[in-house]
């Protein structure tokens, strides 16, 4: 199983295109992280690079779950957000987003 580690940051309107090596492809995807500050919590919007759109809009980025189960039919692969302090919250804020907390994206789940 492969994984990769998305390039995240805490700026709070981030755009990037990356290829990721997911179930034996390399998928090509744009994503928009964003930091809605009245709300207090980090999303994630995922576009196909080659055609420009829209594959996914609103993710929020919470730790303890696979972001993407629901929507395997993609063939996305995996994402989770992982806590590297392992301290509450369990949740990132507008300044530890890439470094107390990583997104990982990996083969789908079996």
């Amino acid at each position: 199983m492969s994984y990769s580690i998305i390039p995240v940051t805490s700026n709070p309107n981030q755009i990037f295109n990356i290829s990721i090596p997911i179930d034996e492809k390399n998928l090509k995807l744009k994503f928009l992280i964003s930091y809605n500050r009245i709300a207090e919590y980090w999303s994630m919007t995922i576009f196909d690079y080659r055609v420009n759109e829209i594959v996914l809009t609103g993710i929020p980025l919470l730790t303890g779950q696979n972001l993407l189960a629901q929507y395997a039919y993609l063939n996305l692969g995996s994402a989770y957000l992982v806590n590297l302090t392992g301290n509450l919250p369990d949740t990132p804020d507008d300044t530890n987003l890439g470094t107390a907390f990583l997104l990982v994206f990996e083969d789908s789940d079996e």
